[in-house]
């Protein structure tokens, strides 16, 4: 197993929270939680459209580690596995809406020339 030469260490809170919540895919998977409630793996590779199979696994299994997303599996046949929001991910909603807000305001119609998720926070108002 690959281990760092150097020990990792966070010198500021935000890189914490970047780090669990950063990047493309989570914070991606964390808006359809939010918009969804509870979601199967492949609905979730249905609403991320061009993301991989080892992609979507790989961000889960950070979600999960770090009690964003829970995971639950139903013993049935064939096997069920459901996706939410942990309480800890659900706390980190309102900051998500804060830098929705934010990058609205400055975000070019070019870089985001549809808005995926403005007809949820069309529905919240």
């Amino acid at each position: 197993m690959y281990e760092a030469k150097i020990k990792k260490e966070i010198r500021c809170p935000i890189e914490y929270g970047l780090e669990v919540i950063g990047g493309k895919w989570k914070t991606r998977i964390i808006c359809m939680l939010v918009m969804k409630d509870t979601l199967r793996y492949n609905e979730l590779k249905e609403e991320m459209l061009d993301i991989t199979d080892a992609v979507l696994s790989k961000a889960l299994k950070e979600l999960i580690e770090d009690d964003i997303i829970e995971r639950q599996q139903y013993n049935e046949i064939p096997v069920r596995v459901e996706y939410s929001l942990s309480n800890k991910g659900k706390s980190v909603v309102p900051i998500l809406e804060q830098i929705y807000d934010w990058s609205l305001e400055f975000v070019s119609d070019e870089l985001m020339p549809v808005n995926y998720y403005d007809s949820y926070y069309a529905d919240e108002n």
